[in-house]
């Protein structure tokens, strides 16, 4: 089958077009196999393509160290899928052949810029008939981010989320947007920090204020408002260090990250003193907090066909919607590549003042026909 691949870490020009590398198979019971009509680039390809987290991935892949380093390669990157299902293992109940289905794999597994990819199936839904499978694409990673930042560690939910006072850092990315419109779609007051290009699709996506990072002092803007309940931070850095003092206290109000050190320690000190020392940044940071009156958070992408069920219905009703920037073709996974380093530099660069939303711009590949899309 055709497939992106790369056969050592490093920049864009390792990544190489494979004709025939072999069909995936089904090893477990629960697996299937999905063939790939739309699959989608996130910036954790972009890093994973350059080594970032191999330490932990790799262990995740070969705990018991049984297979060489060589079999790490060839790499195949690509987190999203939208597609159909071709063959289901024997434990597979739920889905059957020729079922349209979205999901996002975890990093540690082949990934989804190829013909066909393999996926457990508790990492699969089907597919909101309301979108297309480009449409459909563009979700699942950064949809399940945003609801394990949320939901499983922020502990919001339907039910508790109305009224409340939500703060999304970095809202204009791709968990951004569908954290501000999850929030709304559980009746939420959701406040959205970008910068002023995108204040008008923040205000499409039902933000109910809109703070621009760039017109001045944000913690100064940030101040002047009431109080928040819960804030989702994308951007990381010295944010964190002023965040916490925008919740209230001694509430149960929740700060949650994504912008951690658990993958780039284990890569610096290794698999051992790389996780004593995350633990011991979490453990020191959260007690810290916790004697301030808030509660202090990492999140992670989590991998749950039964989320994405959730997330379906709510794309369905209307809730969510995908936000989509551009199109390319399967066999311009290159440009793509580029594209997102150059928004990744870009605000590196450019917008000196905060490089928003590092980890949550999307790009997306459309693996079928002419088109590839793109959010960011």
């Amino acid at each position: 089958m055709p497939s992106w691949v790369i056969d050592r870490y490093g920049r864009n020009e390792v990544l190489r077009f494979a004709r025939n590398m072999a069909l995936p198979a089904i090893r477990f019971p629960n697996e299937v196999v999905i063939k790939v009509h739309a699959a989608s680039l996130n910036p954790i390809d972009l890093s994973m393509r350059s080594g970032y987290g191999a330490t932990a991935l790799n262990m995740k892949r070969d705990p018991l160290k049984l297979n060489s380093e060589e079999n790490e390669f060839p790499l195949t990157l690509g987190r999203d899928v939208s597609g159909v299902v071709m063959e289901c293992g024997l434990s597979v109940s739920y889905f059957k052949p020729g079922d349209e289905v979205w999901a996002a794999i975890p990093p540690w597994k082949q990934g989804t810029l190829s013909e066909f990819v393999v996926a457990s199936g508790n990492e699969v839904s089907f597919k909101p008939k309301c979108l297309s499978h480009t449409e459909a694409a563009s979700l699942p990673y950064v949809g399940l981010t945003a609801w394990s930042a949320i939901n499983k560690v922020g502990g919001l939910n339907q039910k508790n989320c109305g009224g409340k006072r939500l703060l999304i850092l970095g809202a204009s990315g791709g968990v951004g947007t569908f954290a501000v419109q999850l929030g709304k779609a559980w009746g939420a007051h959701v406040t959205a920090v970008c910068s002023s290009d995108a204040s008008t699709l923040m205000k499409e996506l039902g933000a109910d204020d809109v703070i621009d990072y760039k017109s001045g002092n944000l913690e100064e803007q940030l101040k002047i408002l009431p109080l928040f309940d819960f804030i989702l931070d994308n951007v990381g850095g010295a944010t964190e260090k002023w965040a916490l003092d925008l919740l209230k206290k001694w509430s149960g109000a929740t700060y949650v990250t994504l912008v951690t050190p658990f993958l780039i320690n284990m890569d610096r000190l290794g698999v051992a003193d790389g996780m004593l020392q995350t633990g011991v940044t979490i453990g020191s940071k959260t007690l810290k907090h916790l004697c301030k009156g808030v509660h202090y958070r990492w999140a992670f992408f989590m991998p749950s066909g039964p989320c994405l069920d959730e997330i379906a219905e709510l794309v369905n009703s209307g809730k969510i919607q995908p936000v989509i920037d551009q199109v390319f073709s399967f066999s311009e996974v290159p440009k793509a590549f580029l594209k997102l380093e150059y928004i990744t530099f870009w605000l590196l660069y450019k917008n000196c003042s905060s490089p928003i939303d590092l980890l949550t711009i999307s790009l997306y590949i459309h693996t079928r026909g002419s088109q590839i899309c793109t959010v960011g």
